[in-house]
């Protein structure tokens, strides 16, 4: 496995070996000795799969306090943009964001260190996004911002985008509370 640091501290691309042949393919898409040996030293406790169409837009989320969600993202089906913002209050990078295509055909993987709001688009007429989470999900500290926040001027390379009413009226970047320190 292949691992590439981004230029937000935390956030890595991980790219598996795939093994290939004219049967189709093979991958370990986790394995926890190589991830500690990356520095992923993290539980699981949950993973989360969606079915998405074109132009959909979910994010950007995260959660606060012990309920805060280190993610493993990955698509199994079609491709997405996959985002995520830096939220650590006091980071270099606070306020920036990293976005990263995930496909069928890559393979890759992103990981998102509690800290992060999260969210993708669908690029392909449909996908299917899996991701593993590193705390169970939780109503009480689950927080967002608007996906097309002006002071993050995120590309979410999709026209006329697909948004849930609950995404739509997330707060601005510039109104979350500071929950976050580097």
């Amino acid at each position: 496995m292949e691992v590439i640091k981004t230029e937000i501290n935390g956030l890595l691309i991980i790219k598996p070996k795939v093994f290939g042949d004219d049967r189709g393919y093979f991958f370990e898409s986790y394995n926890k000795d190589n991830f500690i040996k990356t520095g992923i030293d993290v539980e699981f406790l949950q993973d989360n799969i969606s079915k998405s169409k074109k132009s959909t837009i979910r994010g950007l989320h995260y959660q606060i306090g012990e309920k805060a969600q280190g993610k493993l993202c990955k698509v199994v089906f079609g491709k997405v943009l996959d985002v995520a913002v830096d939220i650590r209050f006091g980071s270099p990078t606070y306020g920036k964001h990293f976005s990263y295509e995930l496909s069928e055909e890559n393979h890759a993987q992103l990981w998102i260190p509690p800290g992060f709001a999260h969210g993708f688009s669908v690029l392909s007429d449909e996908a299917i996004f899996s991701y593993k989470c590193t705390a169970l999900y939780s109503k009480e500290h689950e927080r967002a911002i608007i996906f097309n926040d002006p002071d993050l001027n995120i590309d979410w390379k999709v026209e006329n985008p697909i948004v849930s009413e609950k995404d739509f009226k997330a707060p601005f970047f510039k109104n979350i509370e500071k929950e976050f320190n580097y």
